[in-house]
């Protein structure tokens, strides 16, 4: 009787499902600023990313979002500023997503491709085919 109790617990803990962690998912350096961006998973599976540092924001903590086209948003900090979000799709390139750049003040429309385990290209568009794209590392 042990044994069947235990083996239907082990059948019920194996039918829920885990959440399996995205490979785009953890800190990534930017070329700009010697930048770190964390990509964690959010809403509904989608991913999304935020400022964790940068060689600015160590020089000076108390950097806000002052290009922000948006002036009542201009005194959020830099650092944990959101600058991706609702990126969907998956294992190797996600779309539908946008993309904040603190340099300008400005959102995009972007997309997300892993080229390799550790190098992420991230492209932002005005409207195709006026897009940016930058290549970041993986940190950890």
């Amino acid at each position: 009787m042990k044994i069947a109790s235990g083996l239907t617990a082990l059948m019920l803990l194996a039918a829920v499902p885990a959440h399996a962690a995205s490979p785009a998912e953890g800190l990534w350096r930017t070329p700009a600023y010697n930048g770190e961006v964390q990509i964690t998973a959010c809403d509904q599976g989608a991913l999304c990313g935020k400022v964790v540092t940068s060689d600015r924001i160590k020089a000076d903590p108390a950097l806000v979002d002052s290009k922000n086209k948006d002036a009542a948003l201009r005194t959020r900090p830099l650092k944990d500023l959101p600058i991706l979000k609702g990126f969907t799709g998956g294992p190797a390139e996600w779309k539908g997503g946008q993309v904040y750049n603190p340099e300008d003040g400005g959102t995009y429309k972007g997309t997300i491709k892993l080229l390799d385990p550790d190098t992420l290209k991230l492209t932002g568009c005005i409207i195709w085919p006026a897009c940016k794209s930058e290549t970041w590392k993986r940190i950890k």
